[in-house]
């Protein structure tokens, strides 16, 4: 009691919950990745402050979510690919586990041409070979993560995140966008159908499927297993819930920031509306030396966020249809389709907004599940979620799918 009392009248956050930090900054890479620069630079090029609010709502919804997913796996001690997989039949499971690859396939794709687009920047080299050097490094990266060095992992990741905060705010500080215009942007309204697929885009691009299901894993393998923790089961809920809001908070302030760097700088310059276009135009702004802070910024991402997204289907995989591959295969795996495209010659910057798309479609396969587990009491018990908690979640379900519905009926009568 004479414990407890301390840490509540306390100003500071305990010694002990900081060192609980950490899972949530993984589960983060997800949502700065360079799908979110694509749509996030598109959104902002093409429509100005317009879509604010879409990056609002969803940064929001992200932070309950991932709280979601990490007090269902310290709760039950088994990630939601296990759980849902233990509650499927074999068919389902199969079918479910398809459609997860496919968003992580997605995922990858847009990770992978990220961080080729960053590296034709910096060095001038073709996209081929710079998605290849990607894969290779991601592989590197990924050395990092086992169950018993997460936190080697959690520090370079980290490390990562905070080049990509320096690489994609350093223009939105030199030139502050408009208050006024900002707020304008708060109000929630679309402008045709185009609008619409960019917000999808965006959406799909912030609340990520494969992060819903990979937080889950992350906490149990940092914090042991689920008989070693019950004891300190509240402190490791309310150290998780410092650990999502911590880490959900910058990655909303890079992807608001990208907008609004795009709204009050690009829009109204051709060719702005994709990462190279809006690469040139802040060079010419603001000089080469922020232009190469943002494609340095724009690699981190890439590698990043494809050696995190390699990691989830991983877990997806063992979760839900109880197999591993090594990470090494996987990741050799799901670079070849990233690989066709740009050898292919697609747009990149439009292949990465199309690939977010697709990732908003994936987002209630992941959150229905989630959201129906945590309200379950007899699975939860004390930690089931709030009344609050499970209507905010409904209503973020409602919107995603309701969305994509007017996405769907918009494109096919546009």
């Amino acid at each position: 009691m004479r414990k407890h009392k301390a840490e509540g009248n306390s100003g500071t956050v305990p010694k002990s919950i900081i060192t609980l930090l950490g899972p949530a900054f993984i589960a983060a890479i997800a949502y700065v990745d360079p799908g979110n620069v694509a749509a996030n630079i598109t959104a902002g090029a093409r429509y100005g402050f317009l879509l604010v609010w879409v990056l609002v709502v969803a940064n929001l919804m992200a932070v309950a979510i991932q709280y979601q997913s990490a007090k269902l796996g310290l709760v039950t001690g088994k990630s939601l690919p296990e759980l849902m997989g233990a509650r499927l039949s074999r068919p389902a499971r199969l079918l479910y586990w398809a459609q997860a690859e496919l968003v992580a396939l997605a995922t990858d794709l847009a990770e992978i041409i990220g961080g080729a687009i960053a590296l034709q920047l910096l060095f001038d080299l073709p996209l081929l070979w710079g998605g290849c050097i990607t894969g290779a490094i991601s592989v590197g990266l990924l050395s990092f993560q086992s169950k018993r060095s997460q936190t080697h992992f959690e520090f370079v990741i980290i490390g990562l995140l905070l080049i990509i905060t320096a690489g994609f705010l350093t223009g939105l500080i030199l030139n502050p966008p408009p208050i006024n215009q900002v707020a304008s942007g708060l109000i929630p309204r679309f402008e045709g159908a185009e609008s619409v697929l960019v917000a999808a885009s965006m959406l799909g691009a912030t609340v990520m499927p494969h992060a819903i299901y990979l937080h889950s894993s992350l906490v149990n393998h940092r914090h042991g297993s689920l008989a070693e923790r019950t004891t300190s089961l509240p402190r490791l809920i309310r150290g998780t819930r410092l650990d999502v809001v911590l880490a959900l908070t910058v990655a909303g302030t890079v992807n608001i920031g990208l907008l609004l760097l795009a709204a009050s700088a690009l829009r109204g310059v051709d060719g702005t509306d994709d990462i190279a276009g809006a690469h040139g135009a802040i060079e010419s702004a603001y000089g080469s030396t922020v232009g190469v802070i943002f494609a340095l910024g724009l690699l981190a991402s890439g590698l990043a966020s494809t050696s995190v997204g390699s990691y989830a289907g991983s877990e997806i995989m063992h979760g839900l249809i109880r197999r591993r591959i090594p990470l090494l295969y996987r990741r050799l795996i799901t670079l070849l389709p990233a690989l066709v495209v740009l050898a292919w010659g697609i747009n990149p910057t439009q292949a990465l907004v199309i690939s977010q798309m697709l990732l908003s479609f994936g987002i209630p396969f992941a959150l229905i599940p989630l959201v129906r587990l945590t309200s379950d009491k007899t699975l939860m018990g004390a930690y089931r979620d709030s009344l609050f908690l499970r209507i905010f979640s409904w209503s973020a379900v409602f919107l995603i799918i309701c969305l994509n519905f007017i996405l769907v009926v918009l494109t096919l009568t546009s």
